[in-house]
């Protein structure tokens, strides 16, 4: 039985693995052949040629789309950061009904859909002049997307020892020093695992975005792949490009922090 587990395993993980990763080997062999080129497209062509990626940067208004999307993702990131460790230090240090009732108050709201409260909030958030802003496109999304973070660090800093706070307050240290000074340097692992899974999830918005940036030049990168796939329907190659553009900044990000992001997933779970 355990020999079955461990062959069966890894296959399976193959088995997902090839098939999450065959629309983009699919869109790179049709990004990569000419206009009017229709050979297969699971194979590769033994040229290639840039000029779709062209035509999806010059004509597909993707270069403020990325500036746009770049913009909302670092600050909404900053913010759910910024709110989630802060508001998840209380209830991870404050062991009480009040705190517990608070963390499962904040892991009902992860449950809500966006969709149910995109019309509410459309509606706030136009009495508040901040519709075609990216102030208020921060501010929808932050608030919507804080809760995750918030339980990302409550768990994990309930695995650090409540002596260090102790020691710190007999050596002097106010609350908000422990906090800055002794736990706030150990949450680079959760920390990493937040940024990736929210600004994943900012820089992928298409429901926020269709209903809060609806001007062109507030579009964000998903807006404006949208717009590009409508117009250039008839040329796929183009369209492939563009989608893989989208692609490439999310990809290389989690790359280069997937160490940390894995470590703050399996430290910060739930025991």
């Amino acid at each position: 039985m355990k020999t079955i587990r461990n062959v069966a395993l890894p296959a399976l993980g193959v088995l997902i693995a090839l098939i999450h990763l065959a629309p983009i080997y699919i869109a790179l062999t049709v990004a990569l052949k000419r206009t009017g080129d229709f050979s297969s497209r699971w194979a590769l062509p033994d040229y290639f040629t840039l000029h779709n990626f062209g035509v999806a940067l010059t004509q597909g208004a993707l270069p403020r789309a990325f500036l746009n999307s770049l913009l909302l993702t670092a600050v909404t990131t900053l913010v759910i950061v910024a709110v989630g460790a802060m508001a998840g230090y209380p209830l991870a240090r404050i062991r009480s009904g009040a705190s517990r009732l608070l963390l499962g108050v904040v892991l009902a709201v992860m449950m809500v859909p966006s969709l149910s409260v995109i019309v509410p909030l459309y509606t706030v958030m136009n009495d508040m002049n901040g519709v075609n802003t990216h102030w208020g496109m921060i501010l929808a999304l932050a608030a919507y997307n804080a809760p995750l973070g918030i339980f990302l660090y409550a768990n994990f800093m309930r695995t650090i020892p409540r002596e260090l706070d102790e020691a710190a307050i007999v050596d002097g240290c106010s609350g908000f020093s422990v906090f800055y000074r002794i736990i706030l340097p150990l949450l680079k692992p959760v920390t990493v695992s937040v940024v990736i899974l929210k600004g994943l999830k900012t820089w992928n918005d298409y429901e926020f975005a269709l209903y809060f940036q609806q001007k062109p030049e507030k579009h964000t990168i998903t807006l404006a792949i949208s717009r590009f796939f409508s117009e250039f329907s008839s040329d796929l190659h183009a369209a492939s490009a563009a989608a893989l553009l989208a692609v490439v900044p999310v990809v290389a990000a989690f790359l280069a922090l997937q160490k940390y992001f894995i470590a703050g997933l399996s430290e910060g779970a739930v025991k």
